[in-house]
């Protein structure tokens, strides 16, 4: 790490979570309420199984509470969705259009690992 970047490494690290939860939790709302845009043709068990997991452990880590449980629940269905939809076209993702998928299932592994860190709900009750 570059010496001028370490005394900024919790907040690049709660922006990391942030960002994470915020792009995440529109893959939940476009599954289950439409928005922005329809999903695309998907099974009903996709809807009703992997939306609310987007929508709620998106904003879960967003906000940060119960991040670390939240962060493992969305790297498992990342993982899963990989693996069902993805790896069983071709093994490396570039092939396989499984990108996203792998690097969500990396990011909230490593979320997972880390907890919630500064700005974040678990923080401040932490502190109360």
């Amino acid at each position: 790490m570059p010496p001028f970047m370490q005394n900024y490494a919790p907040h690049t690290y709660a922006l990391m979570r942030i960002v994470t939860g915020f792009l995440f939790l529109w893959h939940g709302t476009q599954k289950l309420l439409s928005i922005p845009l329809p999903p695309p043709p998907i099974p009903p068990f996709v809807i009703y199984v992997a939306g609310p997991i987007e929508l709620i452990g998106g904003i879960l880590v967003m906000i940060g509470l119960f991040t670390g449980w939240a962060a493992f629940l969305c790297s498992g269905l990342m993982a899963f969705a990989y693996w069902m939809v993805h790896g069983s076209q071709a093994l490396l993702p570039i092939q396989n259009g499984g990108e996203l998928a792998a690097l969500y299932c990396f990011i909230f592994l490593f979320i997972s690992s880390q907890g919630s860190g500064i700005w974040s709900l678990d923080a401040a009750r932490k502190s109360a």
